[in-house]
């Protein structure tokens, strides 16, 4: 398993955005920053942040978290890609973790 980076941006009026398989950070027009996406797990950005909508849409593509918190710190938002699951197997699961008889006793 491969463990991957969470990027934070911490800087005011910050621009983050895609510029082909590569994460940009920008700073007044000047690049500050650039992370190859795919060493990316989650991309935090606290405060007055602009993502741009190409970024975005390849994170969700991607399943790479996108996390929103303001300036103090308070979460905001969250941006996750589709998840994929067995809806079956759940519901089989929580069925059986509720029937005493099948629960392991502790």
């Amino acid at each position: 398993m491969q463990l991957l980076n969470t990027l934070y941006v911490t800087l005011p009026e910050s621009y983050v955005h895609l510029d082909n398989n590569t994460v940009r950070l920008e700073v007044e027009h000047e690049t500050r920053l650039r992370v190859p996406l795919h060493h990316l797990g989650a991309v935090v950005c606290f405060g007055q942040v602009s993502v741009s909508l190409p970024l975005m849409h390849r994170l969700a593509e991607d399943g790479v978290a996108l996390v929103l918190l303001d300036a103090n710190g308070r979460f905001k938002a969250r941006l996750e890609g589709a998840v994929s699951g067995n809806v079956l197997l759940r519901q089989a699961q929580y069925r059986l973790a509720g029937d005493p008889a099948f629960a392991i006793g502790v």
